[in-house]
């Protein structure tokens, strides 16, 4: 693979990341709580979930590049600040592995036949929570609007500044 192909798709996993931290920033503090139906995992769990399942994966696959994988999958009680910058953590780890193991070769351990499947299952996972977000966050009266949140999300993937 190029490094101007693998640069760009080290650039998508950065827009991901950057929608979803986006996103994260624009819920409403009561919004954190909020869930689709009784039983289903809060906006703030997803949020950690995701985190989680980055170095879960990561701790599996690619263990030179783990960091420490925290002891609850699904937590509340995180402030939002907190949920952003584990996040950015996490997105980091991932970008380091994927880059260096396309650039050197190197087989992931376990899961998948390429890093770059690796990849784009974390982009599906994390685009499957973020229209569960979005879902819970209407649900409890605080959908947003197309205009609000368009720019933080789906204008991050067609920007051409770059």
């Amino acid at each position: 693979m190029g490094s101007d192909l693998l640069d760009v798709v080290l650039d998508a996993w950065d827009r991901n990341n950057r929608i979803l931290v986006n996103l994260l920033r624009a819920v409403p503090e009561d919004g954190l709580a909020a869930r689709v139906m009784a039983g289903s995992p809060t906006v703030s769990q997803m949020f950690t979930h995701m985190h989680y399942v980055r170095l879960v994966f990561l701790y599996e696959d690619a263990p030179e590049f783990a960091r420490s994988v925290p002891e609850r999958e699904w937590a509340d009680g995180l402030s939002t600040e907190q949920m952003a910058g584990e996040l950015e953590a996490s997105a980091q780890a991932v970008r380091e592995a994927v880059g260096s193991m396309v650039r050197s070769g190197k087989a992931m351990k376990v899961h998948y036949d390429h890093p770059l499947l690796f990849l784009e299952h974390m982009i599906w996972h994390e685009g499957y929570h973020h229209g569960q977000i979005k879902l819970a966050l209407k649900m409890a009266g605080h959908a947003f609007d197309d205009e609000q949140i368009g720019p933080l999300t789906w204008d991050v993937w067609m920007d051409k500044t770059h």
